[in-house]
Parts: structure tokens; sequence; C-alpha cells
């Protein structure tokens, strides 16, 4: 890999990077990300990929590390990460192990990169295609032992957490960035601030939605009391702090165990795509669908309109009015009286 201190050819360095052209890559190229709003996730994520191509090294090259490679100027990573220079070829190479998805989003932040730099990414850079899975959602039977588990669970935040998901399909990172100043109980609603790609929205909330948050409440200043935080978190932990994505999926592997549901099929992204289910079995629109879930695409919400073979013999006995076959296995879509998107009650 280049070192600090070679020189490198101008050749065609675009106007826009002469500025920077001999500041620290890294930084600028992780202030770009930021000034184009992705997530903290998806900027981690691109670090990662950048991290794997830069370190990639050639024939007759001695190995440095990642701390040296991010001292680099701009000029410098430029020259070394150049398409036509094989790096490129050597670090695809090592990703053929990979799921077709990562290396998608690996190839995606090399991409980035090097538009950044002024490269064009190579033609003969193939993305794997992708089988696109179904959401996993709960069948009515497992959302009915899950709203039971939820009752006789001793955690005080399982049934407003889970309740709060599958009234509002809100994301993990969303509910757990909630803070009271958000919802609004009498407005039956709550706004989510910064959700994915830093975009602002507004979620519904159902009666179901404000009598358990109402409920949640007394419990949530108690914590806020007892650890003396100043907190403006709607979802406190015992300890008084901010509830993180790790501790809630923890109770979701607590609660499937009590539901007798395969840890891997519940999640809060499972309430998430339950909740979109629901509203399309309920006759809601796309658009609408698109707008409550925060999808910056429709196609995005357009794979909820996959239905699989055992949910469309399902719905069409129902619609004839016959019974379903005796080996049938639980339902997927649930009947309009059950349907996904029902609150968990406290009956």
């Amino acid at each position: 890999m280049l070192q600090g201190g070679e020189r490198v050819s101008e050749g065609d360095f675009p106007m826009r990077l002469l500025r920077v052209a001999d500041l620290k890559w890294h930084e600028c190229w992780v202030q770009q990300l930021r000034s184009e709003k992705k997530s903290s996730h998806t900027i981690r994520a691109y670090q990662v990929a950048a991290k794997g191509l830069v370190t990639t090294t050639l024939p007759g090259e001695g190995k440095s590390s990642w701390s040296k490679i991010q001292e680099l100027s701009v000029r410098e990573i430029r020259a070394a990460i150049d398409p036509n220079n094989g790096r490129m070829d050597a670090w695809i190479n090592k990703l053929g192990d990979l799921k077709p998805n990562t290396i998608n989003a690996k190839i995606a932040a090399a991409s980035h990169l090097l538009r950044w730099l002024g490269h064009s990414t190579p033609e003969w850079i193939q993305r794997p295609s992708r089988n696109r899975p179904l959401p996993k959602t709960l069948g009515r039977r497992e959302l009915n032992r899950l709203k039971r588990a939820t009752l006789d669970s001793e955690d005080p935040l399982a049934v407003p957490i889970c309740t709060t998901l599958l009234d509002t399909g809100l994301r993990i990172s969303e509910l757990c960035g909630l803070d009271i100043d958000d919802v609004d109980t009498e407005d039956m609603s709550a706004l989510v601030i910064g959700g994915k790609g830093e975009k602002d929205r507004t979620v519904l909330f159902t009666q179901s939605t404000v009598d358990v948050i109402e409920s949640w409440m007394p419990i949530r200043e108690n914590r806020s009391n007892l650890a003396n935080t100043q907190s403006r978190a709607m979802f406190l932990s015992r300890r008084g702090r901010r509830i993180n994505p790790r501790s809630i999926q923890k109770m979701m592997d607590r609660l499937a165990d009590s539901a007798d549901i395969p840890r891997t099929r519940l999640s809060p992204h499972t309430l998430r795509h339950t909740f979109a289910t629901g509203l399309l079995e309920r006759g809601a629109d796309l658009v609408t669908i698109q707008r409550l879930l925060g999808h910056s695409s429709i196609a995005t919400t357009r794979v909820y309109l996959e239905i699989g073979d055992q949910t469309l013999r399902e719905i069409y006995h129902r619609a004839q009015n016959l019974p379903e076959s005796p080996d049938s296995p639980e339902q997927v879509i649930s009947d309009s009286e059950e349907a996904a998107v029902s609150p968990i009650s406290h009956d």
C-alpha cells in the first residue's frame, strides 16, 4: 500500500477535491457520508468495507496497518485504489465465500468511495443476484401466545414495547430513540426524529398504544427517580438508562421461550413486518404502508405483496368458506378479528 509522502501523479484529479487533496482521506470521506445523512450503522458498514479494500495488498507491496492507511491523504488514497491497478480485483476475489447480500453491500460501499475520489466503478464488477426473502411475520397462534407471554412476563417493558412495535411498525432504533417529548397521547401519535436516512415522520397510535404508554409512565418515572437521571427517553432500563437494541432482543428471546416460538422467528423486525402485513390484509394501499413504515422507496414496501403458497390457500378457503386442509400449518396471515396488528390486551 502507498505510504504517506510518496509522490502521486495529478492525472485527472477532480477539481472538487483540490481543497482537501492533502487532508486525511478517511476523515474527509466519513464527513462526506455524514453530509449525505447516512445512518451511523451505514457509515460503520462502509468503513469496514473500505478497510478491506484499502488494506488489500498487491504483489511487491509491504503490508500496512489500517491506522497508517487512515493517515494517507486524499491524493494518495486515490492513486492507491485506482481500479486499473488490480487492487479492486484482488479484493473482490476475497469476497467469494460471503452471502450475496453481504457482497452487494460491500461493493456498494467501495463504489461510493471510488465515485467520491473521481473514479468510475469498473464495468466488469458483477453484483451477485439475490433472492429477496419474504418478510418473517407471526402467525395467528404465535401472536396469541406472544400476547399471553408479555402479560405473564415480570419485565414491565414487555407489554409497552411489544404493543408499540405491533401498533406502529417502528424500527428498533426508532423505538430506542423515542423521547417522551416526541409522544402526543392526545393526538395518538409520535414524531420519529431522524429515522433511517435521517428522515422525520409521524407514526400513529391505537387506543391500546396510548393505554400501555400511560400505564408505563409511572414505572418510567420511578426508574428515573431511583437512578437520579434526567433522561428524556421514553423507555428506560432498570438502571434508568435509555434502552438499547441488544437488551430488547434479549427480552424478545425470553418471550419467545415463554411463548414456545423459535427465537429466530421473534425479533423487533418481525413485529414490524407483522404490522405491515396486517395493514395490507385490511386493505391499506402500498403508499400508506410506505409512509407508515418510513420506506424511502415503494419498491421496498412492494415485498409485502408477495404471497406464499400456503397463505394463498388459506385466503382462498376463507373466501370460499371451505374448511382448510387438516394438515395445514399455522396461518401466516390472521383472520380479520385476530389480525396481526391487534393490540396486546390487558383483559
